[in-house]
């Protein structure tokens, strides 16, 4: 049996806009009916907690990567939550583990694991970022980084690049 692919949502914690919140909410939904597995970085913040509370509103499995030595701080809903004790070094994990990386705003983490995720030559979506997100990705790498505006768009977006890999 095939595994399911692993869509990783990134956003950031604290200072997540409302648009972003309910974008991963959206998209996890989406993510969860398709039954494909979701990750995060796996905090009880911003757009991590919402992603974990979309997909454990539909039954989907989900994985947090935590940043800590412990669970303490995970987003309830979470499946598996990965204690690494790593930091913002995690980011890396996030990225080679996901299958596709889908950005729900830009904090600077988010942008350094897109950064990433373009440097691993990952698929990545950028939902509702905003021009200057996406002008700076594809200056940096072009036709990688594809943006979109809404969570539906988003899910065909994500469901095309795996299509393209299979």
């Amino acid at each position: 049996m095939a595994r399911p692919p692993v869509i990783g949502i990134m956003g950031p914690g604290i200072g997540a806009r409302p648009g972003d919140l309910d974008n991963a909410y959206r998209l996890a939904r989406l993510i969860a009916r398709a039954g494909w597995t979701l990750l995060t970085g796996g905090r009880n913040e911003g757009v991590m907690a919402a992603a974990h509370k979309g997909c454990a509103e539909e039954g989907g499995f989900s994985i947090g990567i935590l940043p800590g030595k412990t669970a303490a701080d995970a987003a309830p809903g979470m499946t598996v939550p990965i204690v690494t004790g790593l930091g913002s070094a995690r980011n890396n994990v996030n990225v080679l583990t996901s299958n596709v990386i889908v950005a729900c705003g830009a904090g600077l983490g988010t942008v350094s694991e897109i950064a990433l995720a373009l440097k691993a030559e990952k698929p990545v979506v950028l939902l509702a970022c905003g021009p200057e997100t996406h002008a700076l990705f594809n200056k940096l790498a072009p036709h990688w980084a594809q943006p979109v505006d809404t969570p539906e768009q988003a899910f065909e977006a994500v469901r095309y690049k795996l299509a393209g890999m299979g």
